[in-house]
This record gives C-alpha cells, sequence and structure tokens, in this order.
C-alpha cells in the first residue's frame, strides 16, 4: 500500500479505514434544513474509486493538474483521494476568488479539469474558467449545465487497484492568498502531507473518536492538514458546515473533540455569549464556587463546544483577554503558527505548557532560530517542493542550509516558544526616519470591543495611525452621534493605554473609524482573514493628510 521505507500515504489511510471501519461514519454533509448525507468509509472511499475510473478514462497525461473550486463539503475530501487515485496533482482554489486570480490559477497551474462544487459567488467566478476547460459538479454545486458527480459515480465502476504514490511525489499545489502580488503556487509532496499528518496526530493524541467539524477553507494548509490529513491518519469522523447563518447548529451537531478556527470567530462566539449575558453577570456567577462550574459547561454547551479538548486558533494573532476569557470557562484555547510553505506543520501551543502571547513550540521534527536580523527561520519535515514553476523564488526563500525564511520576526523564551513579533517587509520608516512594525501595536489595539479590524500606517508621516472597522453587528451605528460620542471616549482611552506601552516614535497620532467593511469579496482581506495592507493603505491615502491636520485622536469617516 505504500512505498518508501514503510512510508504510508495518505491514500494508504483511505484504503485502510475503507476495511477495517467500513460501516463507521467518515463524513457528514449538512443538505438544507435538517437533513444530512452521511458516508461510511466504505461509501467515501468508494465514490471516490468511481470517480477515479472516470478521470482514468479521460487519458489525461500522467501526474495532470485537476482543480477544486469549491467551499468545504464531502465531496472535496471525496475529489481529492479520487485525483490521486487516478496518479493526479490536486489544485485547490479559495472559493471568494475574483475572476482574474481564478484564470491565474487554472491556467497558471496548466489545470486540466475543474471540480466546481459548492459556492456562493459563481456568478462572479465563472468568467475566469477558460471556455476549453471541462467541468464537474457536486450535488451542492450552483445550477450549472456540467456533467454531475452522481451522474458518473453510477456510471463507472470503482477503480479497484490500490494506487501507490511515492513520497517524493507531487500531491498538490496550493496558492498562497499572499497579501500582495499574484499567488505563487507551493507544490507539497505526499511526504510532506503524511509527515503533517503524523505529527499533529501524535503530538496531539488525537484517537479516532475524535469528531472534527470542517470549515476553514480546504484550500488552505492548515485546514488541509489538521483536518482532512488528519482525519485520514487517524480514522476519525469530520462534519461540515452548510453556511454562516447556520454555523451554530452545525456546531452543536458536530460537538467537536477537537475545534480549529481563526481569531475573528472566537471574538465572535465571545460576543453571541454576551448578547445573552453581559460580561459582568457572567463574571459574577463565575465568581460563586458552587455554581461557577455549572455556568461554564452551559456556555460551553451553548457553544457546541462542552466536548471539546483541544481548541485551537490560527491565522492571525489572538488577543490575551480572549484567551483568558475562554481558559475562565475551562477551555485551554492554544495558539498555532505555520506557513503554506511547509504545509503549516510549524509549531502549536501544547496543553500545560502554552503561553499567552505565543504560537507554542516546534511539532516533531521541526527546527526553529532567529537570524541576526530578527527573522524567524524554520527548517519542517513537511517542507514545500519548491514554487511551481519558479525556481529562483524558491531558491530566494530558504537559506544556505535549508532553513525556510518566514519573512515573520520573532523570539523564543527559555522553553522553545515561539512569539511572533511583525513582519520584515511590513516594518515602515516615519518621516522622521524611525522604523515602526505595526502588527505588535494592532495587537494591542484589537483589546477594544468596538475594534473588529484595524491596519496601522503612517509610512512617511509623522507619526503612525490607525484604520479601525467596527464589528458587524454595530456597523450600523457609525452614522449615530450618540453612538459616536461613546465610542469615541473609549477609543481616546483605548490610544492613551496603548502608547503608554510604546516607545514615543512609535505612538499613535489617531484612530479613524471607517465605514467600509473589509471582506475577502472586496480585496480587502485574505482568503485567511489577513489584512492586505497595499490595498488598505493605497484606498486611503489621499485621506490621510486631512486626517492629520483635523488634529484629533479619534475621527470618523
Amino acid at each position: 500500500m505504500g512505498a518508501n521505507n514503510g512510508f504510508l500515504s495518505p491514500l494508504a489511510y483511505a484504503y485502510k479505514w475503507e476495511k477495517a471501519k467500513a460501516d463507521d461514519l467518515y463524513l457528514t454533509q449538512p443538505m438544507g434544513g435538517d437533513q444530512v448525507q452521511e458516508y461510511t468509509w466504505n461509501r467515501a472511499v468508494g465514490e471516490a474509486r468511481r470517480m477515479a475510473s472516470y478521470l482514468k478514462s479521460l487519458d489525461l497525461p500522467p501526474k495532470s493538474k485537476i482543480a477544486i473550486l469549491s467551499k468545504n463539503c464531502a465531496h472535496w475530501i471525496m475529489s481529492d483521494l479520487a485525483i490521486w487515485m487516478a496518479g493526479y496533482v490536486t489544485v485547490p482554489l479559495y472559493p471568494t476568488l475574483n475572476a482574474e486570480t481564478v484564470r491565474y490559477i487554472l491556467e497558471h497551474s496548466d489545470s486540466k479539469l475543474l471540480f466546481v462544487g459548492k459556492l456562493d459567488d459563481w456568478d462572479e467566478m465563472k468568467a475566469g474558467v477558460p471556455d476549453d476547460l471541462p467541468c464537474l459538479s457536486y450535488s451542492l454545486s450552483p445550477p450549472n449545465d456540467f456533467q454531475t458527480w452522481e451522474q458518473i459515480v453510477a456510471d463507472h465502476k470503482p477503480f479497484m487497484e490500490e494506487t501507490v504514490r511515492d513520497a517524493d511525489e507531487l500531491a498538490t499545489i496550493v496558492y498562497t492568498s499572499g497579501s500582495t502580488g499574484k499567488p505563487k503556487g507551493v507544490m507539497i509532496s505526499f511526504g510532506a502531507m503524511s509527515m503533517a499528518a503524523k505529527g499533529v496526530s501524535e503530538a496531539l493524541e488525537m484517537k479516532d473518536s475524535e469528531r472534527m467539524l470542517s470549515y476553514l477553507p480546504l484550500a488552505h494548509v492548515f485546514e488541509r492538514y489538521a483536518v482532512e490529513q488528519a482525519s485520514l491518519y487517524v480514522g476519525f469522523h469530520l462534519f461540515f458546515a452548510e453556511a454562516l447563518d447556520t454555523f451554530v447548529q452545525d456546531l452543536k451537531r458536530a460537538r467537536p473533540t477537537v475545534f480549529i478556527s481563526v481569531p475573528r470567530l472566537w471574538a465572535k462566539f465571545q460576543l453571541g455569549v454576551f448578547q445573552k449575558m453581559t460580561p459582568e453577570k457572567l463574571k459574577f456567577l463565575q465568581s460563586i464556587p458552587i455554581i461557577s462550574s455549572l455556568v461554564n459547561k452551559k456556555v460551553l454547551k451553548n457553544l457546541g463546544l462542552d466536548h471539546c479538548h483541544f481548541a485551537v486558533s490560527g491565522s492571525a494573532p489572538l488577543s490575551e483577554d480572549i484567551i483568558n476569557w475562554y481558559r475562565g470557562l475551562g477551555l485551554e484555547l492554544m495558539e498555532g503558527y505555520g506557513m503554506s510553505e511547509n504545509f503549516a506543520y510549524s509549531h502549536i501551543s501544547m496543553p500545560g505548557r502554552a503561553r499567552v502571547g505565543y504560537v507554542g513550540e516546534p511539532l516533531p521534527g521541526v527546527q526553529q532560530r532567529i537570524s541576526e536580523k530578527g527573522e524567524i527561520e524554520i527548517k519542517s519535515p513537511a517542507a514545500m517542493m519548491g514554487y511551481y514553476k519558479d525556481d529562483e523564488k524558491t531558491k530566494e526563500s530558504y537559506t544556505e542550509d535549508g532553513f525556510l525564511l518566514t519573512g515573520d520576526k520573532g523570539e523564543i523564551d527559555e522553553l522553545g516558544r515561539l512569539k511572533i513579533t511583525g513582519r520584515i517587509k511590513e516594518i515602515f520608516k516615519t518621516s522622521k526616519g524611525k522604523y515602526v512594525a505595526p502588527a505588535p501595536i494592532e495587537n494591542k489595539l484589537m483589546v477594544d470591543q468596538a475594534i473588529e479590524v484595524v491596519c496601522v500606517a503612517g509610512a512617511d508621516c509623522a507619526q503612525p495611525y490607525a484604520v479601525a472597522v467596527l464589528p458587524e453587528h454595530l456597523q450600523a451605528m457609525h452614522g449615530d452621534q450618540a453612538f459616536r460620542d461613546k465610542t469615541s471616549e473609549s477609543l481616546k482611552g483605548l490610544i492613551k493605554f496603548v502608547n503608554a506601552t510604546l516607545d514615543q516614535h512609535e505612538a499613535i497620532q489617531f484612530i479613524v473609524v471607517v465605514s467600509d467593511v473589509w471582506g475577502i469579496e472586496n480585496n480587502f482581506l485574505t482568503p485567511t482573514m489577513k489584512i492586505k495592507r497595499d490595498v488598505i493603505e493605497s484606498h486611503y491615502a489621499p485621506k490621510v493628510e486631512t486626517w492629520f491636520k483635523a488634529k484629533e485622536s479619534v475621527l470618523w469617516d
């Protein structure tokens, strides 16, 4: 079932569970309302085998690239398996891309076929699909005239050969969401995938009884390795989310034992709790020994996290206040760190050894160091094969002794735990010639509940300034004067508090609260919810001079 001195590919584990756990549930897919479609291991791998038969019948060149454009769903996983069974390479696309980026990735990757899956904005994307590119659709796909998964599976017999994929073979090309420039195609081998799945599963002591909810994009390496690949390695049950509106319901259906999310969602969960119970009341109830544990359990149950024994936040920094709030509920919220270039197999906080503000310690086999200029350098057993069609960029990304240049600044404490302190390239210089790292300042500003997301800028300005967006539930209040007055007083206090922790040249001159919504769709955020600094700074550049002339510490735009 495998090759290379005992190496087993993700396919080998799928074949293993197809027999050993044939009738156990593997994938649970919401179909609308209370309806779900459930796939046992036997059915999921069996449908992948039938799709593999069809793909083989197309007589595509060996190791052809086949793309998947879909939100997370059961068919996404089955497509991945089918592509590998047929001897091909998977090219995942984020389900939030614009047509221009869709076309670039499909053409740059030389994709020969596209699975069009569950999507909200297909009408905006389809112009990016070349006219001559064959497409297939899922049951949850938007209306189209493509061949359907169901029809193909019904018309083809299973591909019964247990395909062997070697450790050094290319498994997938993951296009980075990058905050600047064209996305780069990160080539990940089967060996890297297997090593990452094995390392994280064993480090976290995952069991085949785990349950996970898959909703962060499978097109991103973190979900692909920590959810898809871990489920294949360990053999546990995956659930999928239907939509944002049903997310809490989906979470309660899954009752995950391991849950991975991003800072914005952890903050939204907390806000949902506060909308039902004030922070003051909750804190008071938690102070009463007899009922505190009951209150905490009820809060976690209402969130769908009462069975969760391992919770992780990744993609961006999470405020210390929110981490401590969850820990007060009895949920030890951890942080993690990784990059597309090492399949996100890098760092994670470990239970009992976590330190707030640090992204954890190296996973098994990972080496870390800080360069003379303060850059984090990582050597991971899940390192990429390189960038697709860009050997020069690949060479530039590594030191001579094989460490990945992350572009992140960091510190390592006495126990080997890593702290991210900013980006090497994000540092800007004020008109006074002083250098400022924006990320740490943004982390300090994010403690205020009135700020959903913030960008600190100030290149060639006398002092740094901050542009902030209100949380979704407050955005309609942007024009309300009473709300503005109250929020402005709070933000003035925040500026004073944050500036007291900064050197004089880093002090924030003002915060401007804008009425715009920063989203993935309008290109202000990457698909992993990171701010696109160049987009934000260029968008507001014409207003900066006016903002400074106003000589106010809080502005509304």
